[in-house]
């Protein structure tokens, strides 16, 4: 694998991005280096993919489209509902290596699924969904300080639990918008991951328990 040249990176991201943006990236990549410690993973893989995870954050909606369209990026209805929260991952996975000259698919995948998530993810792209949810400038999350602790402890009990959370919060938003102007905010990749992980860790703990049994 290439080695990112991290500090031009940083650079580049300082530019491309607006202040509290750029501030939060730094914090998602710092946190994502330090799970990467924690959990076994490569900490440059992890702290590129924190850098660039939001490189397409600051472009405007029409850009955001433009780029998908002009890539065969496939555009769900959901997404083009809300196109700014959900396009971004998407467009910035194209951009990292189109443009950033990544190459890692891992990398890229973590970026592209950092907003959603998917069913069956690498560790990678479990540590920078969970970084970007528990780094020091989130504040208003449910539940942070025990996904905090968590996210240190056990990648996949965090995991579940920001899915839980997230797919509770994002419920509650349709139950409460307007049925003449409601549009549903939740991506069906954010369901269906959460149920993947669900159903595992349902086995998990058969398999626990047939094992205490014996």
């Amino acid at each position: 694998m290439k080695k990112t040249d991290l500090k031009k990176l940083r650079k580049e991201m300082e530019k491309e991005l607006t202040a509290k943006r750029y501030e939060h990236t730094l914090c998602v990549a710092y946190t994502a280096a330090a799970l990467a410690m924690v959990h076994g993973a490569d900490t440059d893989s992890a702290m590129t993919a924190g850098m660039l995870h939001d490189c397409a954050k600051c472009l405007s909606v029409k850009k955001l489209i433009s780029i998908c369209k002009k890539n065969n990026l496939p555009i769900s209805e959901v997404e083009m509902q809300n196109p700014a929260a959900l396009l971004h991952a998407k467009a910035g996975s194209f951009l990292a290596q189109d443009k950033y000259g990544i190459e890692d698919p891992d990398i890229l995948n973590a970026i592209r699924y950092h907003t959603t998530g998917r069913p069956d993810m690498s560790r990678l792209e479990k540590i920078l969904y969970i970084a970007d949810y528990i780094e020091p400038g989130r504040k208003q999350a449910a539940n942070l300080g025990l996904i905090r602790r968590l996210a240190f402890q056990d990648l996949d009990g965090a995991l579940f639990k920001i899915l839980e959370d997230t797919l509770s919060y994002l419920q509650s938003m349709t139950g409460h918008m307007d049925a003449a102007a409601q549009t549903d905010p939740l991506d069906p990749m954010t369901k269906e991951t959460y149920e993947y992980y669900k159903k595992s860790r349902a086995r998990a703990l058969h398999s626990e328990n047939a094992a205490h049994s014996l």
